[in-house]
């Protein structure tokens, strides 16, 4: 009995130091990608900064289609005023900020057309969870920066924005973003993984971004597609990525739906980490170390 009970706590103890030297791990990636982050942060900066001036472009877009100051202003367009389409596109940037990884994808096909992802494979870090702490290094850093234009474009177009939403609306809101991340990171991952097998993942890449400026509501608000298409689009993970914060904070989800929408992402969180998992597993059992 006393044998069983040690062995239990060996066991424990075990566990135990796998659980802290796993975050210890994690805590050292993430703290040094944040230094590396910082080495060129006035380039970091500038580029940064450069992101934003689109945004001027898009403000008066939408002011000439709804045609504002003249005699042909339009009051609504599919349920949007002036207003709310300069709102959706500033909250549908916040989003894309969270959930855009430029250079997830590519990166991991390029590791492993090099072979420079056996790096993984002999040392005791996980391909996922590594890269997964650079990339919140990177919006960590990304978001200090991007604060001050932020706050500038969103003083001056403060008068654009609704009243404030209550605190349900606020916590959904933060939440889908939060979980906007996991879903963009995870899609952009399991891309990446495809190089297991096609070497060459440009073309899947451009593919992929192609669909998902669209279907992510990054160009136009997703409930302005006819009804059969919106409706055939609307459980896929793509609109979580920048159409769904926006349409929160605008309250354009049905109070009765929010959470449900929000278990629905949740469901697609799970789903694509296990099928980056087994992409993960089954790739490197046919990894043939290619390169130095």
């Amino acid at each position: 009995m006393s044998k069983q009970i040690t062995t239990r706590k060996s066991a424990l103890v075990a566990s135990c130091e796998a659980v802290f030297s796993s975050i210890y791990i994690s805590w050292i990636i993430f703290k040094t990608c944040v230094a590396e982050r910082l080495v060129y942060r006035g380039d970091f900066f500038f580029s940064t900064f450069i992101r934003f001036l689109p945004i001027v472009t898009q403000i008066f877009l939408w002011h000439k289609v709804y045609s504002i100051g003249t005699s042909n202003q339009i009051d609504s367009l599919n349920g949007y005023s002036y207003e709310d389409m300069v709102t959706y596109y500033l909250l549908a940037m916040v989003a894309r900020a969270f959930s855009s990884m430029p250079g997830l994808a590519s990166g991991i096909g390029n590791d492993i057309r090099d072979g420079s992802i056996k790096k993984y494979v002999i040392q005791p870090i996980d391909l996922l969870g590594y890269l997964f702490w650079h990339r919140m290094a990177h919006k960590l850093v990304y978001y200090l920066i991007a604060t001050i234009p932020f706050a500038v474009v969103f003083y001056f177009c403060r008068s654009y924005f609704p009243t404030t939403p209550s605190a349900e609306v606020w916590l959904a809101f933060v939440l889908s973003l939060l979980l906007g991340f996991l879903v963009g990171f995870l899609l952009e991952a399991l891309i990446g993984l495809i190089g297991f097998w096609f070497l060459e993942v440009s073309s899947l890449l451009f593919i992929y971004m192609m669909f998902n400026y669209f279907l992510s509501g990054h160009m136009i608000p997703l409930d302005w597609l006819p009804g059969p298409i919106f409706h055939a689009i609307e459980y896929l993970p793509f609109k979580y990525l920048a159409y769904f914060p926006a349409a929160i904070f605008l309250e354009k989800i049905p109070p009765q739906n929010l959470w449900f929408e929000i278990g629905v992402e949740c469901v697609w969180v799970v789903a694509l980490l296990a099928a980056n998992r087994i992409m993960l597993k089954r790739g490197l059992k046919r990894y043939g170390a290619y390169g130095g």
